[in-house]
């Protein structure tokens, strides 16, 4: 994954690496950039790959947007990872993920309006939760949910029993008061 190199931790303080562009000057955030339509693809496709390998170690940046990527001389860098969560261990992971990949697609949806149409989030989920995703994976950026149809007649029987079962505990409950 692309971040910048810890050098050194000391009392609450990260010092990284310079994050630097083809000039050797601070590398500007991606929100400070404008792109073609095929540069906007390119770069969506690399933090899309960046996202996966993430997700494949364990990891939702949980706030990852147009502000918290540098965009460095040997490409984007990302930034700010204070608020990563667990994906196995936060309820919210998915949701998380959602908005983190959600984010990347409106951004670069501006430069490369059929990327507005994709659903990669649900894609990249979809292969985690089925123990199919790996940092080569091949995405398309579609996706069709395969959720069963309700069997409603199953519900409507729990219901009916779990009636009958409050009924018959209540006519016991007035059996023993009288």
């Amino acid at each position: 994954m692309r971040v910048p190199t810890p050098y050194n931790f000391h009392e609450g303080v990260l010092l990284m690496e310079l994050v630097a562009d083809v000039e050797g000057n601070a590398a500007p955030r991606l929100n400070d950039l404008a792109f073609s339509a095929d540069e906007a693809l390119v770069l969506h496709h690399s933090l899309i790959m960046e996202v996966v390998r993430m997700l494949c170690a364990g990891v939702v940046h949980g706030d990852l947007s147009e502000f918290n990527i540098l965009v460095g001389a040997d490409g984007p860098v990302i930034i700010d990872l204070p608020q990563a969560v667990d994906a196995a261990g936060n309820n919210h992971a998915q949701a998380m993920l959602a908005r983190d990949v959600n984010n990347l697609r409106t951004y670069f949806g501006q430069f490369a309006p059929a990327l507005l149409t994709t659903q990669y989030a649900q894609e990249i989920w979809a292969l985690y939760e089925h123990g199919k995703l790996n940092p080569e994976v091949e995405l398309t950026g579609l996706f069709e949910s395969t959720l069963p149809p309700v069997d409603l007649e199953g519900v409507m029987r729990e219901i009916d029993d779990a009636r009958d079962e409050e009924a018959a505990r209540l006519l016991r409950l007035q059996e023993l008061l009288e």
